[in-house]
């Protein structure tokens, strides 16, 4: 007869579903019951490296005070870590044309908390979005995403001075704490990157640079350069 079987069908069609979601079930339960014993197991190993995770953050991010030099036009390390780029650049963004560079890596050992290097007022602040090349190549600053804080000292008066925060291959969010027309003061805490990273300083011709290739500085700390 027309149609005959077809309710048949459709019950052994439920019965087929149900029984693969039973046994679906019973699977997902079967496996729950061994990845709980095999994580239980390694409950220990991993208590372990979460405290070893949480000792390493706490000293990561360290955030010491800084003895700041107080004689007069004097630039100081906006950052910890070590020289390893003295040279004469082109920035044209906020220096306006040449200028001096002064690059500092930061590794993952070195504090990360950044300092004003002189004293005045953010006259430019500018994010780039970019790439997150190794730190350490001395050239990602210009693929890598960076922020650009321009300062108009009030000591030298009137100079220009340049910070540029460079994520790296680890450090991927840069947190700025000072925004455009902001006061900072010399050695002033104005910003953080987290894990290794870079941090170029552009200074006006000028400017005597104080440090040397290999120089180990220390932010809010080092003098960098100073003006007559």
């Amino acid at each position: 007869m027309k149609h005959s079987g077809k309710a048949s069908q459709a019950a052994l069609r439920l019965i087929t579903c149900s029984g693969v979601a039973v046994a679906g079930l019973l699977t997902v339960a079967l496996l729950a019951k061994y990845l709980a014993a095999f994580v239980l197991g390694l409950a220990g190993t991993l208590v372990f490296l979460w405290v070893l995770f949480m000792v390493f953050t706490f000293y990561f991010f360290r955030d010491p005070e800084a003895n700041t030099p107080s004689g007069k036009n004097l630039v100081v390390a906006p950052g910890h870590g070590t020289v390893d780029v003295i040279d004469t650049t082109t920035e044209t963004e906020f220096m306006g044309g040449e200028c001096q560079r002064i690059s500092i890596f930061l590794s993952v050992f070195d504090v990360h908390v950044q300092n004003a290097p002189v004293t005045g007022r953010v006259a430019y602040f500018k994010h780039h979005p970019g790439q997150y090349l190794n730190a350490m190549r001395t050239d990602c600053a210009d693929f890598n995403e960076n922020v650009l804080i321009g300062i108009e000292a009030i000591e030298p008066k009137g100079e220009k001075i340049g910070v540029r925060l460079i994520a790296g291959l680890i450090a991927r969010r840069i947190v700025p704490w000072v925004v455009e027309n902001d006061p900072v003061l010399r050695g002033e805490r104005m910003s953080l990157i987290q894990f290794g990273s870079r941090a170029h300083i552009y200074l006006p011709r000028q400017a005597k640079i104080k440090v040397k290739l290999g120089d180990k500085v220390v932010g809010g700390e080092t003098i960098l350069a100073a003006f007559d």
